[in-house]
């Protein structure tokens, strides 16, 4: 089969691959379409370099330790291993691989718990771009913030990936939502259902004066001490990924807020800190399908690509040029 297979980092390349074979509780899938996440270009690029020490699943120290690239996908059941009962050939699915990686590719096999039978109505593209993206915001907002109706939420990089799926579960969860942005995707931020949005070059929200009672920060491009300024009293922060790619990888990149929060959240006394971590979850999975068939999440792909320019689109999204999700055809 072909998959986009790296074994040093920051070079990836279309190769031919053996298919693999599903193991107990496993089930192998023709792959439809995939999406592009940050942790793609991360690991990728090996970036940054504490991660290679603290990541030791997923990145060594000359190269990645997952060779095939890629986490996020939809596809066609073809067969289940074995004590796999809930799915059957035919089945259309949707999953996240999680620290296994492997979905650039024809052909995954994925734990039955890792997938989830795929949202009716969206397309294959649109499903691939839900599963890290569209888990890591519901994860945030509904089970670690517990946001509900009348709570103010604040999304820092709402027109990312993650961004665009936080500002409609937030609204779907009943909360007041501003997402801040660059000028260019104002009117898409806006057309998601935020009730307030801040073009970050005009305006400084750190010193806008408005506090929240969520802060979800995605771009890991502020202070502890700043985040918390615009924090309400017995608010909650959640810190989840967030840097770019500068040319060269970082000895911290967005790692350094990640720490000192995990630091920090220990002596606070008003409010929370939580750093987020969001591990494959059929439950997830399970409840943005639901969001998604109620029509209250639209998955938002900026780009498609075909398999073998999945070199060209991990630049694409490493460069900070992408709004919303980088989909896959595969």
């Amino acid at each position: 089969m072909k998959a986009i297979y790296q074994e040093k980092y920051g070079v990836v390349g279309l190769e031919d691959v053996a298919e693999p074979v599903p193991a107990a509780g496993e089930v192998r899938v023709r792959v439809r379409a995939a999406s592009i996440n940050a942790r793609d270009w991360h690991v990728m690029r090996g970036d940054p370099y504490l991660g290679r020490l603290m990541l030791p699943a997923v990145m060594g120290p000359g190269g990645p330790r997952r060779r095939i690239r890629g986490t996020d996908f939809a596809g066609t059941v073809e067969t289940v291993g074995a004590g796999v009962d809930r799915f059957q050939p035919g089945d259309e699915v949707y999953g996240d691989l999680g620290d296994a990686h492997g979905a650039f590719a024809e052909v995954v096999c994925a734990p039955a718990d890792a997938i989830e039978f795929k949202p009716a109505g969206l397309s294959w593209e649109q499903a691939a771009a839900m599963p890290l993206a569209g888990g890591t915001a519901l994860m945030g907002l509904r089970d670690v913030a517990r946001v509900r109706a009348g709570r103010r939420v604040l999304i820092n990089g709402a027109s990312g990936g993650v961004g665009t799926f936080a500002v409609q579960i937030g609204k779907a969860l009943g909360a007041s939502v501003t997402g801040v942005c660059s000028t260019r995707n104002v009117t898409l931020v806006r057309s998601l259902g935020a009730d307030s949005v801040i073009d970050y070059r005009t305006e400084d929200f750190v010193r806008s004066g408005r506090r929240y009672d969520v802060v979800f920060d995605l771009v890991g491009n502020r202070s502890l001490g700043e985040l918390r300024r615009v924090l309400a009293p017995g608010g909650t922060l959640v810190l989840s990924g967030g840097g770019t790619f500068r040319g060269r990888p970082q000895v911290f990149g967005p790692m350094r807020l990640i720490i000192g929060a995990q630091i920090a959240g220990r002596f606070v006394r008003s409010g929370r800190i939580v750093v987020l971590a969001t591990p494959p979850s059929r439950e997830l999975l399970a409840g943005l399908r639901e969001l998604a068939e109620a029509g209250r999440v639209v998955p938002v792909i900026n780009r498609t690509y075909q398999l073998a320019e999945v070199p060209e689109a991990l630049r694409y999204v490493e460069e900070e040029h992408a709004r919303a999700k980088v989909a896959i055809t595969v």
